[in-house]
């Protein structure tokens, strides 16, 4: 597994290379175990072990990037050569920054422990052993099962010639199982850092559970719904909106925020904060120049309160008539590795939840006439300044009659503003750590929303 002074022997090596003096290597490495099973047997299990400089180099206003795999001499001279070469037939940006210094990347926060041994060292046997307890669950309950558990460590790093070196080591545990019948089927999914919170046979459970009870499912007339959607569900459909969260969307006319921020557009119980440092969350506390991530709030009680910036939009915005208009300028180390066209986005989105939770049991005790949705999926956009999605339900879908789940039902398609939905969020639950299919992992709350629009159903 590399490590920092590893990457920044291989980056004097690099420099050495070049004939410019502006120069940034990005360097991953990463141990990744899986374990794959299908029809209640183990079918597939892999390793990969990898490691990658992405170099790039800047002069005269252009710069581009090249990767290579192996830190040989030879390999990482061709790398530089190419990344120069690129850059040589780019067309120069005037307003392209000189590259981070350790004074704009060091900005401070508290440190991030998010490697642990014991996840790093999950064997084969491990993996094995849970799987088998995985399909003992299905056997149980006369159901077939499929899904993955991995568990891997990734060590990232970003050196560059104005003396930056960040680097940020952590281990990942993940199991996602789906558990089918004939006519039904239930999905749980997690992620976490550290295995000892990844509690495999409690979501085995549940996802068995959804099919046994889903089974024979009746079909309900489209229409308007109240709905309690689990947090896998409310992660995957607003993942949709975060994108638009991000100066380089303000400057394109591409964000749903244009015009918008300073005012409420969401529910008074909506806060969101963009937070890497939350206990939670995941990943490198620096973005993809080395910039250290602040803490950003996104909404306060239904306001758009900031969006974030990478260092050369903040400069841009700076000296545009936008400035009056987005609230608070500054870089926030959010930038994605350049060069791209996406600019920025927060990633460690987490949701503030008002005090006054409930438990989604609580949430159906409440509900007259509702449905439950484990999961959405097949999100696709409709509308991207009203941002509304389509999509559907899958794996565990009940309907909710006078307090109590009473069968499952055939999926839904929807068609759903995600503004209308944040304005008609009537309660939360505890907010915690989700995982998805459509989407990043966010710390998100279940959600009880009224008048969610359900256009047609399915055939399944």
């Amino acid at each position: 597994m590399l490590d920092q002074n590893r990457a920044q022997e291989v980056f004097n090596r690099i420099k050495k290379f070049s004939t410019v003096d502006e120069v940034e290597v990005m360097f991953s490495s990463a141990n990744y175990s899986l374990t794959r099973f299908a029809n209640n047997t183990i079918h597939q299990n892999v390793s990969e072990v990898n490691e990658a400089a992405s170099i790039r180099v800047a002069f005269d206003g252009k710069t581009a990037r090249a990767t290579t795999n192996r830190f040989d001499d030879e390999n990482l001279k061709r790398a530089v050569q190419s990344a120069e070469s690129i850059a040589r037939v780019q067309e120069p940006n005037p307003e392209r920054l000189p590259m981070a210094t350790p004074a704009e990347a060091n900005q401070g926060g508290p440190p991030l422990v998010r490697w642990f041994e014991q996840t790093a060292r999950i064997t084969p046997a491990d993996r094995a052993e849970a799987v088998g307890q995985i399909v003992t669950t299905a056997k149980k309950n006369s159901l077939v099962t499929a899904g993955i558990y991995s568990n891997s460590e990734h060590a990232e790093g970003i050196v560059n010639s104005k003396g930056l070196n960040v680097f940020h080591k952590q281990s990942s545990s993940e199991v996602s199982i789906t558990m089918l019948a004939d006519d039904s089927s239930g999905w749980q999914k997690a992620n976490f850092p550290d295995i000892r919170d990844l509690d495999h046979l409690r979501l085995a459970e549940i996802a068995a559970q959804k099919a046994r009870e889903s089974r024979v499912p009746q079909e309900l007339p489209p229409g308007k719904f109240t709905v309690i959607l689990e947090p896998a569900a409310v992660l995957d459909i607003v993942g949709f909106m975060f994108w638009d969260f991000g100066g380089l969307a303000i400057i394109d006319q591409r964000s749903f925020l244009n015009n918008r921020i300073g005012t409420r557009l969401f529910g008074e119980d909506i806060t969101i904060m963009d937070d890497v440092y939350h206990p939670l969350q995941a990943g490198a506390p620096f973005d993809g120049e080395g910039v250290r991530r602040k803490k950003v709030t996104l909404v306060e009680n239904g306001v758009i309160r900031n969006v974030v910036y990478a260092r050369s939009t903040a400069e841009k915005i700076r000296h545009s008539e936008l400035a009056a208009h987005v609230g608070n300028v500054e870089v926030t180390g959010h930038g994605f590795p350049l060069p791209n066209e996406v600019g920025e986005a927060p990633v460690n989105v987490v949701f503030i939840t008002p005090g006054k939770e409930q438990t989604t049991e609580q949430m159906i005790a409440g509900t007259e006439r509702g449905i439950l949705i484990t999961r959405l999926w097949y999100i696709r956009e409709v509308d991207p300044y009203e941002k509304i999605v389509t999509g559907m339900t899958r794996d565990g879908t009940f309907f909710i009659e006078n307090g109590k789940v009473k069968h499952g039902i055939r999926n839904f398609r929807f068609n759903q503003s995600l503004i209308e939905m944040l304005s008609s969020v009537e309660a939360m639950g505890q907010a915690v750590r989700s995982s998805g299919e459509e989407s990043f992992d966010m710390v998100v709350p279940a959600m009880k929303v009224r008048d969610f629009n359900f256009t047609e159903a399915t055939k399944f």
